[in-house]
């Protein structure tokens, strides 16, 4: 009877659910929304945060919480964070934000942020902290006066930063100025106008050094890990101003004493340059370093890494290395400045170029030509009634082989000028590694006022004979000759003349292996 009962039941439970079943088959099904919801999808910053010990920063992160916000917990190591900012309760997205205050000993930071939504579900994600000892650093923008700027922090030039007249900047050996990215209008450098001055005194040991912000050098370094030779364009350059006599005409081919310098809109009167006074002192540049500069301030137009429009024989420029510029390294705008072991490298245009009857002396100079360089020396004469010659004396010139625009000088518009104890290697064959005279520079030449002397050129496997990379005269290819009448130029397997390259020892070029 026991045994029939069991049977009886298990039929009835059976039929049971049988029909239960059949009855559901067109119902829809219950969506189990805990079961289906994601995890909070969170994001941290994504570089590095920089602070200085004991002081603090606000971390922002951002995420979505599709199954609604609840709560956010906050860790920290090398120092403390406290909320500062969440989202709403419910609220399926959002941003998340602490303060962080740093510790007292430098090294590596985190911020860990776990975010919890209304169905218990977590997701947690860090951000990055180096905590150093070095000060923020400090930004510039505009005009600026008299003033020290110290190596114990890094200055940011923020669009132009200009030093008034009558105002001095002085930066101190061993200090980093790093310029912001912008173009046109927004291109940074640094300015001196006429009447300001400039002292920028490094060593060799701690040299000055303007970089872009992108590059990651860091205070009591010589120079940064990320960045190549190939870097350029990333800020501005550096533009000194002064009342020293050009060669310039206006538009309607009148004599000028004054005018505006290339890359400062006409209508900022800070960028007049030129005078009456070659003695003029815009202040002293030694053992600077300017890299990765040159950015576009138009169509087919960039700074110079150093440019000197007018500028005085009172100013002191020895030591500075200009390096991965898109335009020139250096250029004269006429005045009567010296300037001794003076270095350009890779530059996109030309290295050394010189205007508007420039009258100084350069010597002991060093021009390392890039991939995409254009001329070694550009050397143009006087635009105006105004004559003066400058002398070109101990200078080496290395080119690049493979590069076919590569040139080792273009003497150009009457250029007038000494020239001697020069020494050239490594550029490429005739017709592209040329010694050239254009725009009536060979009527100076054959009026003794453009002169050679003592000029050694390493050939070029392919050419035969000095006269191939030697200008036209007369409508043939003539060596060039001295006053006495004998060679001015001679090819060589060794160099006796040129630059004594251990004066660059010191330099970013130096370091990245490309003096030899």
């Amino acid at each position: 009877m026991k045994k029939l009962f069991t049977l009886f039941t298990l039929f009835t439970l059976t039929f049971f659910l049988f029909t239960a079943c059949d009855e559901d088959d067109n119902t829809t099904p219950v969506v189990d929304t805990d079961e289906s919801t994601d995890s909070p999808q969170l994001v941290a910053p994504g570089a590095v945060v920089d602070i200085q010990v004991g002081t603090a920063v606000d971390i922002k992160f951002s995420g979505a919480i599709p199954g609604g916000f609840k709560s956010a917990e906050w860790a920290a190591t090398g120092g403390t964070a406290a909320q500062k900012a969440v989202p709403n309760a419910g609220a399926t997205d959002g941003t998340f934000e602490a303060t962080f205050t740093a510790g007292t000993t430098a090294g590596a930071g985190k911020v860990t942020l776990t975010v919890t939504d209304a169905k218990d579900k977590s997701s947690t994600v860090s951000a990055t902290i180096n905590v150093t000892t070095d000060p923020a650093p400090v930004n510039y923008t505009g005009f600026v006066t008299t003033q020290t700027w110290k190596a114990d922090r890094i200055h940011i030039l923020n669009n132009k930063v200009v030093v008034k007249s009558g105002n001095t900047l002085t930066i101190e050996a061993g200090a980093i100025v790093k310029g912001s990215t912008g173009t046109g209008s927004l291109a940074s450098a640094l300015v001196v106008e006429r009447g300001g001055k400039l002292i920028a005194e490094g060593t060799a040991d701690k040299p000055i050094v303007f970089t872009g912000t992108s590059d990651n050098i860091k205070i009591g370094e010589k120079m940064g890990t990320n960045l190549t030779v190939d870097d350029a364009g990333l800020w501005g350059g550096i533009l000194i101003l002064g009342k020293a006599k050009i060669s310039a005409s206006d538009s309607e081919g009148k004599d000028i004493n004054e005018t505006q310098i290339e890359g400062i809109p006409a209508s900022d009167t800070y960028g007049l340059y030129g005078g009456s006074d070659d003695t003029d002192n815009s202040g002293t540049l030694k053992y600077v370093s300017i890299r990765h500069g040159g950015a576009l301030i138009g169509e087919g137009n960039e700074i110079n890494g150093l440019t000197l429009g007018g500028v005085g024989s009172g100013t002191k420029i020895s030591y500075v290395e200009v390096v991965s510029n898109k335009d020139d390294g250096i250029e004269f705008f006429g005045g009567a400045v010296d300037c001794d072991y003076c270095l350009t490298t890779a530059h996109d245009d030309d290295g050394i170029d010189i205007d508007q009857s420039y009258s100084g002396k350069i010597t002991n100079a060093l021009v390392v030509q890039g991939a995409g360089s254009d001329h070694a020396l550009e050397i143009d004469g006087p635009e105006g009634s105004m004559v003066a010659g400058y002398t070109l004396d101990v200078v080496t010139l290395i080119g690049i082989g493979g590069t076919a625009k590569s040139e080792i000088a273009d003497f150009r518009k009457k250029a007038v000028g000494s020239n001697k104890n020069i020494y050239a290697s490594n550029f490429p064959p005739a017709g592209d590694g040329d010694i050239s005279l254009s725009s009536g520079s060979d009527g100076t030449y054959a009026a003794n006022t453009l002169t050679f002397d003592k000029w050694e050129v390493k050939l070029n496997a392919a050419d035969s004979d000095i006269l191939n990379i030697c200008p036209e005269i007369g409508g043939t290819r003539t060596m060039l000759n001295n006053a006495s009448g004998s060679p001015a130029i001679t090819a060589v397997t060794t160099a006796t003349v040129g630059t004594d390259l251990s004066g660059f020892d010191w330099t970013w070029t130096k370091a990245k292996g490309l003096i030899n």
